[in-house]
């Protein structure tokens, strides 16, 4: 293979990796998040074929009525499922949770899926950044929140899509987090997800003989609406944001290729033993040198639960 394609499947991810376990998911119960388009629209609908009972946790229910309608066209499974999911809203995930905990006795697979890409800053109405809060600080309080169930349904497995831009921040700004003093677009989305895989590292180790795993992954450059963009375009995110658009146009992966290794983390075989790791290709790979620090995993933790703590 030339050089040049070698270094973009290094970079935005191989095309033919794909996810070859044939395991069956019937009588199973999964959660995956943002399943309305995008990568998680394509891994509920590959957890349905294989027949799972698959809860779609989305923001807008009818606009992913249609959604849900094609999902079990295509799968042939009518065990699909709407239920409304905002992390920008603690009290959406509280609600969720609890409702979700009303009807069902498992769940099997957590696939936290749903996130932003470079915004404008904002803040929600529960005094955080949107960024930090959809893509990491939300997910951690749905999966606090779920837990006991998927200690219950053990072997269970969460699953977490983070992404290589956690190498635009090399620390968790806990001093400002919601990025008052500094507001750099790219580096506001890379603590988010580099605080996804901390977080994957440090409750592996909480989770040890639970039968609980969990991964955090790097699905690749994907053409999805995250591209979608409103922020200044002569800023540093806003020209990284147009050069990324324009090289997802060529060399970017499709929904359904994006979402092989999120689906690889739910359903392989034999991945028991790599809890905690990070993911990109369909298998482990290693993520920045500080996405593996164990000390700031565990402030982080601490500082998540402080975070979350009002809510619960």
């Amino acid at each position: 293979m030339p050089l040049k394609f070698q270094a973009i499947q290094k970079q935005y991810g191989d095309k033919d990796a794909r996810c070859t376990s044939e395991a069956r998911l019937d009588g199973k119960t999964v959660i995956v998040t943002g399943a309305s388009s995008g990568i998680g629209l394509e891994t509920a609908r590959d957890l349905a074929k294989r027949g799972a009972k698959v809860i779609m946790a989305v923001r807008n229910l009818e606009k992913a009525k249609p959604v849900l309608e094609d999902i079990v066209k295509t799968s042939g499974n009518e065990n699909v499922h709407l239920m409304t999911l905002d992390l920008c809203s603690m009290k959406s995930v509280v609600e969720f949770a609890k409702e979700f905990k009303s009807k069902e006795t498992r769940l099997d697979i957590l696939v936290c899926n749903a996130g932003v890409f470079l915004q404008p800053r904002t803040m929600t109405d529960d005094g955080f950044e949107q960024v930090w809060q959809a893509n990491y600080l939300g997910h951690f309080l749905l999966t606090k929140l779920l837990l006991d169930v998927l200690k219950q349904s053990a072997p269970s497995r969460i699953v977490s899509v983070s992404s290589n831009a956690h190498r635009f921040n090399k620390k968790i700004h806990f001093d400002d987090i919601n990025g008052e003093r500094k507001y750099d677009h790219l580096e506001i989305y890379g603590q988010s997800k580099l605080a996804q895989i901390l977080f994957t590292r440090k409750m592996a180790s909480l989770l040890t003989g639970t039968g609980v795993s969990i991964f955090a992954l790097n699905p690749g450059g994907v053409k999805t609406g995250a591209f979608k963009s409103d922020i200044p375009k002569w800023s540093k995110g806003g020209i990284y944001h147009c050069t990324m658009s324009k090289m997802m146009d060529t060399y970017g992966m499709s929904a359904e290729e994006g979402a092989q290794t999120s689906i690889h983390c739910a359903v392989a075989e034999g991945l028991e033993e790599k809890s905690g790791e990070y993911f990109f290709n369909c298998d482990v790979y290693e993520p920045k040198p500080w996405a593996k620090d164990d000390e700031m995993a565990e402030k982080l933790w601490d500082f998540s639960n402080e975070q979350v703590k009002p809510f619960i």
